[in-house]
């Protein structure tokens, strides 16, 4: 009995005018209650529900049981057809969410991933890249294409990342492969418009704006009423470079993204200033390479996309030839398309990344600030990868997804792991770069070939110094090598105190060539050189071009023999701190073993040393640095 219905009931007796002893003597025969204040004051039952403590969402008992969690999987309908088969693509996506979702009504966020890489990919062997050994200008070496891997028997559960992490804190986790992977229709397209609006689709499904299926084809609807319409995406490498094309589509309910080593430009992760320059540690290595790599989805669909997407399009455009930019490329750089992005990012990479270069994570991060968008940058001092600490990630997702006023997008825009630290304790810094960074423009002299000197004074009587490039020699001995005919070195004095450089740093060379095309390598080096670990100790930055493109990235202009052309381009960002009793070293060189081309051995390069300087960006500016020489001016 309510205790509302026993209020009517003592009401009634009371009207005939029963006293309050006859009353008892007659109901507590018919039930027992308990008083009827505690009745009247008994809290309804428990609910489960989110808990935020610290800016943060905590473990919830009531959550925390695996074998409580609903595992569902279905496939979300798309806008386009990008396999050719007359029918709109399905991606496959699948869903775990606490039980509360179907036993209490609980509306939940979502943290949602996506990948080409979660049906499996092709194999690591460079036998099926491009050749490097290619004359600059010339066609490349025919390459022989992977087979086409193999996506399982049957589709089902697809991942299980960031599960535990955020079920017990009363999220729901989602996950998609990508167009043309597993069990997902369509064709890969390494960055094309595709490969945004499938992510876009499945958080329109999560908002009540798409279709959802039981099956690959035909299949009874399913639908997210469980979800609250908020979703934050992460990832790390092309799983990262996901959440930011999902973005870049302006699609309503992705509140917040975490890209770590994002992508930014295909472009720019395969080529640099004009320059063919593959990603470190995989040398031959390009966007359609990267296609076989990934190409795990219907097998019948097979050979329409290889001749449709990999060889009309990116054997036809993506030349390695020339380095050039066009249309092809424009397509593939997210930056282009930010107009109508609104999610909050904090976007994580590290300064050593060879891989996914620095310049990803730190022209996203410029960009958003100017577009006035919430981002927070981490960075670290290691290689590839490497997420923000998991409390600074919980603070973004639970402002963003759970709308707890936590303050999180209004502390510092940047953490910086320093040197030696720990990945979990950075520092905090009020921007990126440094806003105590200044240019400080440094010039090289002396004789080169052995190491020169890299100071405040530019050469004098236009002094001019040559090598000839052979790519079979790689920077690491470059560098530690006392004497080359292969490389220039010039080097700051021996640092009385650290220097703490943040920002990007800026060469211009004046150089002529004895040949109609040649690479351009320059390395930022801390010398001496060790060969030792971690990954920041010896080399500083990088950064190459393509002098042909020194005008314009989109139309090359061969080199004349013998007359000069001057080159400015950026290296790659950094934010370093060099040691007392180290040099800070300026290498130039033409062949990059790990990263160019590998033409023929012998063009030799003439490089004008009085027309050539390095800006470097210094916190404190000249007179940091010249404290640090302990030699004004030098």
């Amino acid at each position: 009995m309510e205790a509302d219905d026993a209020e009517g009931m003592l009401g009634a007796f009371a009207s005939h005018s029963t006293d309050r002893a006859t009353m008892h003597a007659i109901l507590l025969p018919c039930f027992v209650l308990p008083p009827f204040a505690a009745l009247l004051r008994e809290d309804p039952p428990a609910r489960a529900k989110h808990v935020i403590e610290g800016g943060q969402a905590q473990l919830v008992d009531a959550f925390k049981d695996s074998k409580e969690w609903i595992r569902e999987f279905l496939w979300v309908e798309t806008p386009f057809d990008s396999d050719g088969d007359g029918r709109l693509d399905r991606m496959h996506v699948d869903v775990t969410r606490p039980k509360q979702t179907d036993t209490e009504g609980l509306k939940v966020p979502v943290v949602y991933e996506t990948s080409p890489y979660f049906a499996g990919t092709g194999p690591d062997d460079k036998s099926f890249f491009w050749n490097p050994d290619q004359e600059l200008g010339g066609a490349p070496k025919p390459r022989k294409p992977m087979a086409h891997v193999p996506r399982g028997e049957k589709p089902g559960m697809i991942a299980q990342s960031e599960v535990r992490s955020w079920l017990p804190r009363g999220f729901a986790v989602v996950h998609s492969s990508s167009p043309g992977t597993g069990w997902s229709d369509g064709c890969p397209t390494v960055g094309g418009d595709n490969e945004s609006l499938a992510p876009k689709a499945v958080i329109d499904w999560l908002c009540g704006r798409a279709k959802g299926w039981s099956a690959a084809v035909g299949g009874e609807e399913v639908v997210a009423r469980w979800c609250t319409g908020k979703v934050g995406m992460i990832g790390t490498s092309y799983n990262g470079t996901l959440p930011l094309a999902a973005a870049t589509t302006g699609v309503a309910g992705l509140e917040a993204i975490v890209p770590i080593a994002p992508n930014t430009s295909y472009y720019h992760y395969y080529r640099s200033n004009g320059l063919v320059r593959h990603p470190g540690g995989y040398m031959g290595e390009d966007v359609d390479v990267l296609y076989d790599f990934i190409h795990s989805g219907d097998p019948a669909r097979d050979e329409w996309c290889d001749q449709h997407v990999r060889d009309e399009r990116m054997h036809a455009e993506q030349h390695r030839d020339t380095g050039d930019w066009n249309a092809f490329w424009a397509e593939r750089d997210y930056l282009l398309d930010l107009g109508p992005m609104k999610a909050a990012c904090l976007v994580s990479h590290g300064f050593n990344d060879w891989n996914v270069m620095p310049e990803h994570g730190t022209r996203l991060f410029k960009a958003l600030e100017k577009k006035g968008l919430p981002c927070i940058g981490y960075w670290h001092q290691g290689g590839h990868g490497g997420p923000p600490p998991f409390e600074l990630v919980n603070e973004w997702f639970t402002k963003y997804l759970l709308g707890a006023d936590n303050g999180v997008e209004k502390g510092p825009r940047a953490f910086i792991v320093r040197e030696g630290d720990k990945s979990s304790k950075p520092t905090e810094y009020a921007d990126w770069p440094n806003p105590g960074a200044k240019t400080v423009v440094l010039h090289p002299r002396g004789d080169g070939s052995a190491c020169g000197e890299l100071g405040f004074a530019a050469a004098k009587d236009a002094a001019k110094q040559a090598i000839v490039d052979d790519a079979a020699v790689d920077g690491a001995t470059l560098a530690k090598a006392e004497q080359s005919s292969t490389r220039l070195l010039f080097a700051t004095p021996e640092l009385a105190e650290p220097v703490h450089l943040s920002g990007t740093a800026r060469v211009t060379i004046t150089l002529a060539c004895d040949q109609p095309a040649t690479n351009l390598s320059v390395w930022l080096v801390s010398l001496p050189w060790t060969g030792e670990k971690p990954i920041y100790k010896d080399v500083i930055t990088r950064g190459w071009a393509d002098p042909r493109n020194r005008a314009s990235l989109e139309k090359e202009a061969p080199l004349v023999p013998g007359k000069p052309v001057t080159v400015t381009f950026d290296l790659e960002p950094d934010d370093q701190i060099v040691p007392a009793g180290e040099k800070i070293g300026l290498m130039l060189f033409a062949s990059d073993h790990d990263f160019t081309l590998w033409p023929k051995a012998g063009t030799k390069l003439e490089f004008h040393l009085a027309d050539t300087l390095i800006e470097l960006p210094v916190v404190g500016g000249k007179s940091a640095l010249e404290k640090a020489f302990r030699v004004k001016g030098k």
